[in-house]
């Protein structure tokens, strides 16, 4: 069985280090790699390969949103985790449009952090119990309240990507043009879906043709 490599990003080193230990019982998990700020972060993922990075929110010299966000552009194939002590809905919400997948906080178990881990493993969310149904109803119609604030999340390459997609490139095609893999852009294209609250390709395509990201 493929082990998940994981990145653990705290400016604590106790918390990281009891993480750590109790994450290495676990034998399709592998901590690879530590960072106490956000320049640490980018810096383990130019030299480690990683599959979930698990983020802190607040953190000296590049705090976690920012982190995050360059994380997902850089490294689209790496999902984010956040491990936070704090349930404001601000932060959660701009963790969560950062590009984070999960959100729990640092009271919950670890057999629940191993569950998060799975799932967000596979580019899927997952949120703590505590985070509330009224927070999240909030942060979902905060997605949705215009197509300018859908713009904004969107990263330079992202709408390079949504406007092949929307010329009808594929996978490869868009691949060869941009130098990048085919898992990359498969990795970019779901993240599309999910930032804009789309519900396959086709609604990509009906966004950037709204937005004049492609022509009709």
């Amino acid at each position: 069985m493929k082990k998940h490599r994981i990145l653990l990003v705290d400016d604590h080193a106790l918390v990281r280090e009891g993480i750590k230990n109790s994450l290495d019982t676990q034998q399709h998990m592998e901590v690879v790699g530590e960072a106490r700020d956000g320049n640490e972060a980018l810096q383990r993922l130019a030299q480690e390969e990683v599959d979930v990075v698990v983020m802190d929110v607040s953190m000296p010299l590049m705090g976690g949103a920012e982190t995050t966000k360059r994380i997902i552009e850089k490294y689209p194939q790496v999902n984010v985790l956040v491990l936070s002590m704090y349930n404001e809905e601000a932060r959660i919400r701009e963790m969560l449009n950062a590009g984070a997948l999960g959100y729990i906080l640092k009271s919950t178990s670890m057999q629940e952090l191993v569950e998060a881990i799975e799932l967000v493993s596979k580019g899927e969310s997952y949120f703590t119990q505590e985070v509330s149904a009224k927070i999240m109803n909030q942060l979902i119609k905060g997605r949705s309240d215009g197509q300018a604030t859908a713009m904004s999340k969107l990263t330079t390459r992202e709408v390079e990507i949504l406007k092949l997609i929307s010329e009808e490139f594929t996978n490869h095609e868009i691949a060869d043009k941009l130098f990048i893999s085919p898992r990359t852009v498969d990795t970019h294209r779901r993240n599309l879906i999910q930032k804009l609250q789309a519900k396959n390709t086709a609604g990509l395509v009906r966004f950037a043709i709204k937005n004049k990201i492609a022509e009709v």
